[in-house]
């Protein structure tokens, strides 16, 4: 059988398809039931759309059955439908599956999906201080107050002491600053979580290697690359990680625009950071962004840069080799 699901917070709607692509029946069931559905159908085919709590029901499912997580927005037929109902959109799915025309999503496995975790919730958490610090930033621009130097170091909390500032604004200032103590705290202890996962994993080893990679981002690339056979060539991990530009093509002319952004937003951050430090401290991607920043500009030059540091990454992966560029000329 071929099972097709529709999931919501509390509840999933069923299609089940039979082997001649027939719908055999549908149901609508609690999520807490889903583990007795899979049990009845032990052996078949299920797929999921990879929405806000798959996790949870792929682990109840895939005891079970076969599940293959469905990429929403590749599966033009269901994302693109005119009309969408929990009916159609299970059988839908079914019947994809049924012929072989699930687009998928990546499941990586339970180490790497906890690595995911990790970085991914430091990073929402890094974001949070940000927005925290811009707040007290905004208070001092009302208040016609400037500090041009590190305004959450030790210096710069003293001038925000001393400042004379209203009851109110004193009163705002000092929660900000609660919660971006209270944030840096659960940061360090995320930090200290990921940086003992670095240590244990020898391909963050290899990435250490580079210069302008650090644990953090070793992290964040095995975390959202995951397993590195799961690409076939360098290529095709460029795009995954939307760093490939987009072709437009009319006739015989062929037009190279601004990249792709699929895929996951944080390691092309993380790629194009390293990029910026790898520049000052490695002459073979310094050289690279140079000479292509002179015909382009500094943006197109640092992606690409961080492009070429995939590359780089993907072949030491799959060669489990430390970084040795080759020589470089002047």
């Amino acid at each position: 059988m071929f099972l097709g699901l529709d999931i919501h917070d509390h509840e999933a709607q069923v299609a089940v398809v039979d082997d001649d692509g027939n719908l055999q029946d549908e149901i609508r069931l609690p999520i807490d039931r889903l583990t007795d559905l899979a049990a009845e159908y032990v052996g078949s085919e299920a797929a999921i759309e990879a929405s806000g709590n798959y996790r949870a029901v792929y682990e109840m499912l895939d005891e079970h059955l076969d599940v293959t997580v469905a990429n929403p927005s590749k599966n033009r037929l269901i994302a693109d439908a005119t009309v969408k109902t929990d009916r159609l959109d299970a059988k839908r799915l079914a019947h994809l599956l049924h012929a072989g025309m699930v687009a998928e999503s990546y499941v990586p496995e339970d180490e790497i999906r906890e690595l995911r975790d990790l970085v991914r919730t430091r990073k929402s958490l890094v974001d949070e201080r940000t927005a925290e610090k811009n707040r007290v930033r905004a208070v001092l621009k009302r208040t016609n107050n400037t500090y041009s130097s590190e305004l959450f170091g030790p210096t710069g909390r003293e001038f925000l002491a001393e400042l004379s500032l209203s009851t109110s604004d004193r009163a705002i200032i000092t929660a900000h600053l609660a919660v971006i103590d209270e944030l840096s705290t659960q940061v360090e202890l995320l930090e200290e979580q990921i940086e003992q996962r670095v240590l244990e994993s020898p391909a963050a080893q290899l990435l250490l290697t580079i210069p302008g990679v650090g644990q953090t981002t070793a992290a964040v690339v095995i975390a959202e690359l995951g397993e590195i056979d799961r690409f076939d060539g360098d290529k095709q991990v460029v795009s995954y990680a939307g760093l490939d530009p987009v072709v437009h093509q009319s006739g015989e002319t062929e037009i190279h625009g601004s990249i792709s952004k699929e895929g996951p937003g944080a390691l092309r951050w993380a790629l194009v950071q390293s990029a910026r430090i790898a520049v000052r401290c490695s002459e073979y991607f310094g050289n690279f962004y140079t000479r292509l920043k002179r015909r382009k500009n500094d943006k197109i030059a640092i992606v690409a840069t961080a492009r070429k540091l995939l590359v780089s990454i993907f072949h030491m992966l799959k060669r489990n080799e430390p970084y040795d560029p080759p020589e470089v000329s002047a």
